[in-house]
């Protein structure tokens, strides 16, 4: 558990002289980079993992066991343009299924809620899931959902995460809200931010670089609560042309 938290932990490294760039431009260099894919329907199926503070809210929602360190099955991420999605979850041994879905900026759940979901598809889809716009438009739409998690979009920093250097932006304390985007491709790494009911949540978008989905969405995501992994949906089928019903996206 040390190793593992020393491995995933904040290390803020600054560039001595570098230049960095204010988080505007960031912003809009990497919805710029997003909106070049011209993606309008994804659907991701995956591996999924429940853990830590999870494990019982997953299981009372698909009847499964809780008593138990993790809870297994599968994940199916579906993603219309602008600004839809969903995100479902099974288990081989259950006997429910759950769902959290985001439409037009409201939200619902499918079955008992699953807080870690809720947040999954709550931060997925303005970050991932823009787009019907132009640029500008898209940098600000983000600029302000950043801003109403507590992101203070006018300063920046670097940092290293996951082995790569990223655009901080934000206070650079730890435990603030800060967005993160790796610095070569400008593609989003990280959100950490704090809910109203004073819970921190880490989201965290890992690899680009799998043949399952390529460069329009990462391999992994993950979903950290209160310093504990509760989260970890990994990628292993994509297609970025993929059919979705509108029913599915009923907010």
């Amino acid at each position: 558990m040390k190793r593992a938290a020393a491995l995933l932990a904040v290390l803020v490294s600054f560039a001595a002289g570098a230049y960095v760039l204010p988080g505007g431009s960031i912003l809009r260099r990497m919805v710029a980079e997003r909106d070049e894919l011209k993606l309008s329907s994804l659907r991701v199926e995956g591996s999924l993992s429940f853990s830590g503070p999870a494990v019982k809210e997953a299981g009372a929602a698909l009847g499964t066991p809780t008593d138990r360190p993790e809870v297994q099955g599968d994940g199916v991420l579906s993603i219309r343009v602008p600004g839809r999605c969903r995100f479902d979850a099974s288990v081989p041994d259950g006997n429910a299924r759950a769902a959290a879905i985001q439409a037009g900026g409201r939200r619902r759940a499918e079955g008992t809620e699953v807080p870690s979901m809720s947040v999954l598809v709550s931060q997925v889809c303005p970050i991932l899931a823009a787009g019907g716009g132009n640029v500008q438009d898209l940098k600000e739409a983000l600029q302000q959902h950043l801003q109403t998690l507590g992101v203070e979009t006018g300063r920046t920093g670097l940092a290293r995460f996951g082995g790569e250097v990223a655009y901080v932006i934000g206070e650079m304390a730890e435990g603030r809200p800060q967005f993160w985007v790796y610095k070569d491709s400008f593609r989003p790494a990280r959100l950490r931010y704090t809910d109203t009911a004073n819970t921190a949540w880490d989201i965290r978008f890992l690899d680009y670089t799998s043949p399952a989905t390529g460069e329009w969405m990462p391999r992994t995501i993950e979903v950290w609560r209160g310093g504990q992994r509760a989260l970890r949906f990994t990628a292993l089928k994509g297609d970025s042309r993929a059919t979705l019903a509108d029913k599915l996206f009923t907010p």
